[in-house]
Order: structure tokens, then C-alpha cells, then sequence
């Protein structure tokens, strides 16, 4: 775990990325807020290639809680089996969908608090679509943000939890909706897990990471 960077560090970090990227994106495919939710739920270990594969024709037909209902867990299990854990995930999807119905009106909620609450949203998943569809600043971090976090110093922390409260006490405000993006599509394209694109990278002079790659 690499130590603290300080703020001046992390602000030109941030607004590198900003310069090279100003509008990071996720990569899961989704129509609205629902698709959203369902496609960030199925990516739990599974790739976003991989969920989207399985998605778009799932998506052309299915685009509401109310419509997924009608799907049923067996036209959502043929739609889905490609994707790791396919079976417990689509009972999780027809669940939430069933509440969604009965609790908010087809809607999905934008508090942390009700997404949470749904079979299969933990707080990673709720906050990615807290912050692409409702566009609040939260930190959704995954296993590349965590090493990002922990590598460069920009977010230490021994946990998920911690580095997501590092992200939100050490990146200055005007860096926050978009920060998560921009370590992900980091950690996923440059600074992976085993061999780290060094030479590639655009914060290297800044980076405090020893075993860096020539």
C-alpha cells in the first residue's frame, strides 16, 4: 500500500485524466435507469463484454421491471446463462423487479439506502448507478479502483470501504462524478494487475508504485 499522496498530486493527477478523457463512460450497455441496474447486477463477476453480450437482445424486448415480470425466470435464465452465476442471478433480477413494481411504482429509487435493499445490490452496485444514471458523486469500487487506489496512492485503504471514503475525502470536488471512471477505465486498459503498462502511462512521473515496467 503506497502512502497518501498529497492534494496537489492527486489534483494534477485528476485533471490529466480529465484533459485526456472529459467524459469518461461506463462500458455496460443500458436504455435507462432500470437496464442499468439489472446490467451493473449481472456483472458481479463477470466481465462488461461478457453482460453485454447476453444483454442486448435481452434489452430490445425487456426494458421494465413490469416487462421482465412477464419475461419470467426462465426466459431471463435463457437470456442470461452465459454469464457466471446465471441461475441465482436471474432470481435476484425477477425479485427486484417484483419490488420495484410494488414499492415504487415501476421506478427505480435514487437512494443508496432502497437500492441496497434489493436482492442482489450491494453498495458497489448501487452506487455505479447512483452515479451514471442519477449522476451523484458516488464511488463505486471494484478490484481495479481498489488497486489503483492502493498502488499510486491516490485512495488507500485496506478495504472496499476505505478506499471509497479516501476517493471522497482526498479527490477535490470538482474531480468527483467522474473519478471513478477514470480509475476503472485506468485500471482495466494501463495500470492492470500483473504487468502494469508503465510506459503508457500518463501519470508515471507521479505514480510512487517501485515496481514499475520499462
Amino acid at each position: 500500500m503506497a502512502k497518501q499522496l498529497d492534494y496537489h498530486l492527486i489534483h494534477e493527477i485528476f485533471t490529466r485524466f480529465r484533459a485526456a478523457e472529459p467524459e469518461p463512460k461506463g462500458e455496460l450497455e443500458h436504455i435507462n435507469a432500470y437496464t442499468l441496474l439489472v446490467a451493473v447486477a449481472l456483472s458481479a463477476q463477470a466481465t462488461d463484454a461478457g453482460v453485454n453480450r447476453a444483454t442486448r437482445a435481452l434489452f430490445q424486448i425487456v426494458d421494465t421491471p413490469e416487462k421482465m415480470l412477464a419475461l419470467g425466470e426462465d426466459g431471463l435464465t435463457e437470456h442470461i446463462k452465459t454469464i457466471g452465476l446465471y441461475r441465482q442471478k436471474a432470481k435476484n433480477v425477477m425479485k427486484l423487479s417484483r419490488i420495484l413494481v410494488d414499492l415504487y411504482g415501476g421506478q427505480v429509487p435514487s437512494s443508496r439506502a432502497a437500492l441496497q435493499a434489493l436482492p442482489g445490490v450491494g453498495r458497489k452496485t448501487a452506487n455505479v448507478v447512483l452515479n451514471m444514471w442519477f449522476r451523484q458523486p458516488a464511488q463505486a469500487v471494484d478490484t481495479h479502483i481498489f488497486r489503483i487506489g492502493n498502488r499510486t496512492g491516490i485512495a488507500p485503504g485496506r478495504d472496499v470501504v476505505a478506499v471509497e471514503r479516501a476517493i471522497e475525502d482526498n479527490i477535490p470536488a470538482e474531480f468527483q462524478q467522474h473519478a471513478h471512471h477514470w480509475l476503472i477505465l485506468h485500471g482495466r486498459y494501463i495500470c492492470t494487475a500483473r504487468k502494469p503498462r508503465c510506459p503508457d502511462c500518463l501519470i508515471r512521473d507521479l505514480c510512487p508504485f517501485e515496481e514499475k515496467t520499462l
